[in-house]
């Protein structure tokens, strides 16, 4: 089962470079300077060259070997500036206009992904999900296939045989209200995403209905997403719609569902909208004794996540080595 370890040597395999958009925040430089020492992933800092430095002096972190870039004097500005131009020619951006959004640290941290300076980025120290959210879809769109970008919880607790108990729960921060495909696109990505830490997904879509035992049309857009996700994925074990009891129970599902292959062991959990999502991982995490590590947005074309501002260096550290893991 999981352990940062098993991401850690993935990339010490292949190391990646990982753009944080707030470089002279206390929390990027300490876990930046942890990451340097660990030599499997290259921070890349947003920011004004001597500000940063003077920044990490002053708190004491060690980023040598860090690379810091400024928007306002990057020597493939005009290159960015263009591609920016040709990617937004839609909207009729000028290169002037590009050349003015590209001052921001999460419009340019987003261009060095999508130029293929950086393979994954990191952001929201200070920005809101939104901020960090926006360019990604402008710029770096979503994966062939996908319409949506949609995110997952992985939930980690420490298990009674020393193993770590790991689920994945979607969508709890992203899609407010999704509709029967955009639930299947979830399940599809956040079951992928759930193999990158050491899950067999087993994916319950739930409802307040276990096999029609209630009715409604929160129900039926369960049911009906569940059976277009079993056909779309033949590969995955899906079922639904499922009580939550009955999904994480083998006495309840004895009972309710007997047939069920998903049923009293599901790990991958897809709630109907936002509400449950949120309130349903926040439960696991504060009565459950549930680390939560995301939200991780899934279907982008590159990996970009989006930090608490609540968050400390120990989560930026963490995020940083799922974001780059999932490159």
């Amino acid at each position: 089962m999981f352990g940062f370890g098993q991401l850690i040597d993935i990339l010490k395999k292949d190391p990646k470079k990982i753009v944080f958009t707030e470089g002279t925040d206390p929390r990027i430089l300490e876990a930046s300077s942890r990451l340097l020492a660990g030599t499997f992933l290259k921070p890349i800092l947003i920011g004004n060259v001597d500000e940063v430095k003077k920044a990490a002096e002053e708190a004491g972190f060690n980023i040598n070997g860090a690379t810091i870039i400024d928007p306002l004097n990057y020597d493939k500005m005009d290159e960015m500036v263009e591609m920016f131009c040709e990617l937004r020619k839609s909207k009729g951006v000028t290169p002037e206009q590009a050349r003015e959004t590209l001052k921001a640290a999460n419009y340019f941290g987003t261009m060095l992904v999508k130029m293929g300076e950086a393979d994954s980025l990191l952001g929201g120290a200070t920005y809101s999900t939104a901020d960090t959210v926006r360019p990604a879809l402008q710029l770096i769109k979503t994966k062939p296939g996908n319409k949506i970008v949609s995110s997952c919880f992985i939930m980690v607790r420490p298990g009674a045989t020393g193993e770590n108990e790991v689920l994945a729960m979607a969508d709890c921060a992203i899609n407010i209200k999704p509709s029967e495909d955009d639930l299947v696109e979830i399940a599809s990505e956040t079951a992928d995403c759930a193999k990158i830490f050491g899950v067999d997904p087993k994916i319950a879509f739930l409802s307040y209905s276990t096999f029609g035992s209630g009715k409604g049309e929160d129900v039926d857009k369960m049911r009906n997403a569940c059976e277009k996700a079993k056909a779309a994925r033949p590969d995955l074990a899906i079922d639904g719609e499922l009580q939550f009891d009955a999904a994480v129970s083998p006495r309840v599902a004895r009972t309710k569902c007997p047939n069920s292959e998903v049923a009293g062991y599901a790990n991958t959990f897809i709630f109907p909208d936002i509400n449950a999502g949120n309130i349903g991982y926040k439960i696991a995490q504060r009565l459950g004794n549930f680390e939560a590590y995301g939200p991780i947005l899934l279907g982008l074309n590159a990996p970009v996540n989006d930090l608490s501002r609540g968050c400390n260096a120990g989560e930026v550290y963490s995020m940083a080595i799922i974001t780059a893991a999932l490159a």
